[in-house]
């Protein structure tokens, strides 16, 4: 293999377009093999989950067995997890020059938990389950292949490529948002190629393939280009970008609360549980738990309760805070979905329109990833809308200031040259900078 090699850096020396052709060939076999690993997953992910959601609505009495299923999956993390309970901030940290290992332990145990908690009623995603699978798949690959530290980090990209392109089954959305939710305001070119190749086939390997389909939304009537319109698109921007940051940060605050106040995991959990399960009797209604795909559903073909997104928004930060596995972008969905749809009679405009619009950018502010969601709202819901769909994501990615669900996501640029944030800053840090300030 070292022989090979230098035989073909020597001609890439005399010969430019061989290093490229090099360089393409590499990364083509190198992405492809991490999108149909992510793929598979993805897969056999999205059938189980329709399987145990299935199971959940057939038998509503399995609700009260979540906190045993909160306390299963707990003892799991704390007896064979160690890193792997990081989650998706494990992943963003070691592509940001961190030095530990993700372990492959990370695929089975995300799934297994993210299924238990579906299974018994918590109000989760799949997204989070999606990205872990496919970094801890990609960091295998690497290490069989004996990779270099360089193109490990461009491998754990594809790997979150490659499992959000085939969970939701956006391709090109899925390559940007590897890119893009590293770093606020950065995006490297650098594992361009190789994240559309993981995106890609991993999408078509898990519909191609595996035949595995995907729910689709239709928009509806698109407004005609006015001032007026767009004028009530930013001021429903505005309130996306502030619905994810409440997102954000309460499911942040209730994560430190049930930390400080069980410091066992399993117990934390068990009784984040219970507070599910009595809010469910207290609320009257069991739409909010699981993904919330029926509230997305109803969003784009009917009127919904004014307030649903906040019932989705309550139930899943609980939810999650608790420590129950599942990722946010899903019930993301659901909240900006809602909240559209609530939107409308305010401002008189199409329902199923602003559907549309919150759907991408609630989970754009939430993820700082503004043009990921603009091509995702291209994907699912054609071109007609995109200079709407354009300004809702960058309205609302501009007002979720420094906040977001990934707290180990960097923050290259400050999203205004008045807030001045620290070099190699993260959410997290800059949460923590915050909170010292106010103190003060």
């Amino acid at each position: 293999m070292k022989m090979w090699r230098e035989k073909w850096e020597a001609l890439a020396g005399k010969w430019v377009y061989a290093a490229l052709l090099g360089t393409l060939v590499k990364w083509t076999l190198l992405g492809g093999g991490v999108g149909i690993l992510a793929g598979t997953a993805s897969a056999f992910f999205l059938e189980s989950l329709d399987y145990v959601t299935g199971v959940r609505l057939d038998h509503p009495w399995l609700l009260f067995l979540l906190p045993l299923g909160g306390v299963l999956v707990s003892y799991l993390y704390m007896k064979f997890g160690g890193s792997s309970g990081k989650g998706n901030n494990l992943i963003l940290e070691q592509i940001n020059n961190g030095n530990e290992t993700i372990p492959l332990r990370m695929a089975p145990l995300v799934l297994f938990g993210t299924l238990v908690t579906h299974l018994f009623g918590g109000s989760a995603g799949r997204e989070g389950t999606a990205v872990q699978m496919g970094g801890s798949l990609a960091e295998w690959f690497g290490r069989a292949l004996r990779v270099s530290p360089a193109d490990r980090r461009i491998l754990l990209i594809c790997g979150i490529s490659g499992g959000f392109g085939s969970i939701f089954g956006t391709p090109l959305a899925g390559t940007v948002f590897g890119l893009e939710v590293l770093a606020i305001g950065l995006i490297s070119h650098e594992a361009l190629i190789p994240a559309f190749v993981a995106s890609f086939i991993g999408n078509l390997v898990t519909t191609e393939f595996w035949g595995v389909s995907h729910i689709h939304y239709h928009i509806g009537t698109v407004p005609a280009l006015t001032a007026v319109v767009v004028f009530k698109v930013v001021i429903a921007s505005v309130l996306f970008g502030l619905a994810s940051t409440l997102f954000s940060e309460l499911t942040h605050a209730l994560k430190r609360w049930y930390t400080k106040l069980f410091k066992n995991p399993m117990l934390k959990s068990a009784v984040g549980g219970l507070v599910v399960i009595a809010l469910v009797y207290i609320v009257g209604t069991r739409d909010y738990l699981g993904l919330g795909i029926p509230l997305i559903q109803q969003s784009f073909t009917e009127l919904v309760t004014p307030f649903a997104f906040l019932g989705k928004l309550v139930f899943t930060s609980l939810t999650l805070g608790a420590g129950f596995q599942g990722g946010e972008v899903t019930p993301l969905f659901a909240i900006g979905a809602t909240l559209g749809n609530a939107l409308s009679g305010f401002l008189h405009l199409y329902a199923p329109f602003l559907a549309g619009l919150g759907f991408i950018a609630v989970f754009c502010g939430a993820a700082n990833t503004p043009i990921a969601c603009f091509l995702m709202g291209i994907e699912l819901f054609g071109s007609e809308a995109a200079i709407y769909m354009f300004i809702a994501c960058l309205i609302s990615y501009l007002f979720s200031g420094h906040t977001g669900i990934y707290t180990s996501q960097q923050i290259g640029t400050s999203k205004s040259a008045i807030l001045r944030i620290p070099g190699g800053a993260t959410l997290g840090t800059v949460r923590d900078l915050i909170k010292k300030n106010r103190q003060k």
